[in-house]
């Protein structure tokens, strides 16, 4: 496991990507999204550190040193990580009671969690989720971003204020209101129309271009990234969390730290698999869990809050052409040259342009087709896929992924359960003998509907049950077949078992309920017969 990790490390260091290579064009490409991306990353950081209760910094550090040692070791080229609304949320009450300090020894604890899950290779479970709450997932997000854009339309200085981020204040209206909603269309507008014109600049960029050279041009009187906070500052310090090192502090992150590192996990696997869906990949769970963990490891001891993969960016970078691990790199190099060099300049961008790129990242990440399809799909996908929408928005992405698994599980256990029954008939080879051919899978949800199909009155003295059309699947299987046997037992007939599959046979002669020859039968096309006076069962 070691080795195939490390190979996959060793891999993940070069740049290039058999699927695209490299070439003068696909660097360029990367570059102009890498900077599209880091544009849209400066208001995102800031309004996320504000919802964490921390400083703009925090948020600008955790943006750079996530997003770049993940696209260097990540899991999938193409991927855009760094500070999420789905972390600051949970960060809130943490920094609220305790402090920063205690926010960056969560973080760093929230990396070692990822990187031993990534380790252990529990990245793979993600195959689990179903493609209902997949559809919910991309769904929920889309209308989450929309939401978490109507918070440019504030009067610029009343959000921060409100001590709630971008989620509260005075809005604008009338002209300014006016103004604003013209410029986003104009930037959607050019987003638009760009590729029909030209491939040789990302079109989000050439919508931040223009509509910011229109703004500074006309001296138009409109919010400005710099209206959010000042992005000035130097490069990350290192800085060891001041925390007792001691059990107390243990406690008190260990929690959050859990519950960081899971949210993390679960947005970042679902991006991954949503961005291998457009690039044509597979794989790379493990990769990516352990990318994130080392990311938010360092993070914690430069005075970040930590983060995640950010569907909106990884979008954003996607559908402006980004292939390699060089978009995701310029992205953070380009965010870090902002912070050192360029704050003045990037303060000045418009707001409306980079919610008009945001807008158009809803519109591409919404999966409408699911709205077309959700009358023609089984009723219970479709409650799945409404369900873990509003869940998403209503709480967060992970919660909403947890109970659409469930709910989902749950629903094919009961359909599964609903499915066992026999058919009866006469034996053709032992005269006499009633035989039920059970049909269906045999498990906990099934065990009471198996007990009820056999009429033990009313059959003869030997009756046979043939498994070859179901499967026993767990103990509480194993427990109806006991249970059945024990009836037959009781009104004095005999039983037998017939076409179990190899993996159900083993599976009884491990539990010990039955006693069975390893030698007996070794093609299971007939497993064994069960003489309930014996209580043993031997070969037929």
């Amino acid at each position: 496991m070691a080795r195939a990790l490390l190979a996959s490390f060793a891999d993940s260091l070069s740049l290039r990507d058999p699927n695209a290579p490299l070439t003068p064009a696909q660097l360029r490409i990367d570059v102009l999204s890498g900077l599209t991306v880091a544009l849209a990353l400066v208001p995102e950081a800031v309004a996320f550190a504000f919802v964490a209760g921390v400083e703009p910094l925090v948020g600008l550090y955790a943006a750079f040193i996530v997003g770049l040692i993940t696209a260097v070791f990540g899991g999938r080229p193409g991927m855009i990580s760094g500070a999420t609304g789905a972390l600051a949320v949970v960060m809130v009450s943490l920094v609220a009671e305790h402090g920063v300090e205690y926010l960056f020894a969560t973080v760093v604890l929230m990396g070692l969690i990822q990187i031993f899950v990534g380790i252990m290779r529990w990245g793979k479970f993600i195959r689990l989720v179903p493609h209902p709450v997949m559809l919910g997932f991309v769904n929920g997000l889309a209308i989450v971003i929309f939401l978490a854009q109507l918070g440019q339309f504030q009067v610029p200085g009343t959000a921060e204020a409100s001590g709630h981020g971008m989620a509260s204040g005075e809005w604008l209206s009338g002209g300014p209101l006016a103004l604003m909603l013209g410029l986003v269309a104009l930037t959607m507008a050019i987003i638009w129309v760009m590729p029909r014109i030209t491939n040789a600049v990302p079109a989000p960029l050439a919508g931040i271009g223009i509509v910011a050279a229109i703004v500074i041009g006309f001296g138009l009187d409109v919010p400005l990234v710099g209206d959010l906070a000042s992005i000035e500052g130097g490069l990350p310090p290192f800085h060891i969390p001041v925390v007792p090192l001691n059990w107390e502090t243990f406690e008190i992150i260990l929690p959050y730290a859990l519950i960081l590192s899971a949210i993390g996990l679960i947005e970042s696997l679902l991006t991954l698999n949503l961005v291998g869906e457009m690039t044509g990949k597979r794989g790379g769970a493990s990769q990516e869990c352990i990318a994130q963990g080392a990311a938010n490891t360092v993070t914690g001891f430069f005075g970040g809050m930590g983060g995640c993969a950010m569907i909106g960016q990884s979008m954003i970078n996607v559908k402006s052409g980004g292939r390699t691990r060089v978009a995701g790199i310029a992205a953070a190099l380009f965010l870090l040259a902002f912070i050192l060099f360029a704050s003045s300049l990037i303060e000045r961008i418009p707001l409306a342009a980079l919610v008009g790129v945001m807008f158009m990242v809803v519109i591409g990440t919404f999966a409408w087709n699911s709205l077309r399809i959700l009358r023609k799909v089984p009723r219970t996908d479709a409650f799945v896929t409404i369900l873990v929408t509003i869940v998403t928005v209503a709480t967060d992405l992970a919660t909403a992924v947890v109970v659409g698994v469930i709910v989902s599980a749950l629903a094919y256990a009961w359909s599964n359960a609903t499915r066992i029954h026999a058919i009866k008939r006469e034996s053709k080879t032992e005269a006499g003998a009633q035989v039920y051919e059970v049909q269906g899978p045999l498990f906990f949800g099934s065990a009471d509907g198996f007990m009820e199909i056999f009429d033990v009155e009313s059959d003869p003295d030997v009756v046979i049950v043939d498994f070859a059309a179901s499967r026993v699947a767990d103990q509480s299987a194993l427990q109806a077949i006991e249970a059945v046997a024990q009836k037959y037992e009781a009104a004095g007939k005999a039983i037998q078992l017939r076409h179990l599959s190899r993996d159900c046979h083993q599976l009884l002669s491990k539990a010990g309920h039955l006693m069975i020859d390893s030698d007996d039968d070794p093609d299971y096309e007939l497993a064994v017969d069960y003489s309930v006076r014996t209580g043993i069962i031997g070969g037929h």
